[in-house]
């Protein structure tokens, strides 16, 4: 027996989990793996907010670096092209 936040799981004799809702008082087969799946990645609201945090912060890392070193970048660059351009950059 786990408890799992709201619900109370049981095993049942088929080895699958009955579990009864926080409102409901009869058993209920738990939904499949693929719908669990479909429900949760739909139901998935996100974290904007730190999604765009971690977008400025990486933007800012490449800008300071590309204020710092670029030459040496263009040089990293162009060496690492030259092989498959033949050495016309």
């Amino acid at each position: 027996m786990t408890i799992h936040r709201t619900t109370l799981h049981r095993r049942s004799r088929r080895g699958r989990v009955a579990y009864r809702g926080p409102r409901h008082g009869a058993a209920v087969e738990p939904q499949s793996r693929t719908s669990q799946l479909v429900e949760r990645l739909g139901s998935d609201r996100g974290d904007v907010p730190g999604w765009v945090l971690i977008t400025l912060m990486t933007a800012g890392i490449v800008v300071a670096l590309w204020a710092v070193a670029s030459e040496q970048i263009v040089q990293i660059f162009e060496n690492a092209m030259a092989p498959f351009l033949g050495g016309s950059l």
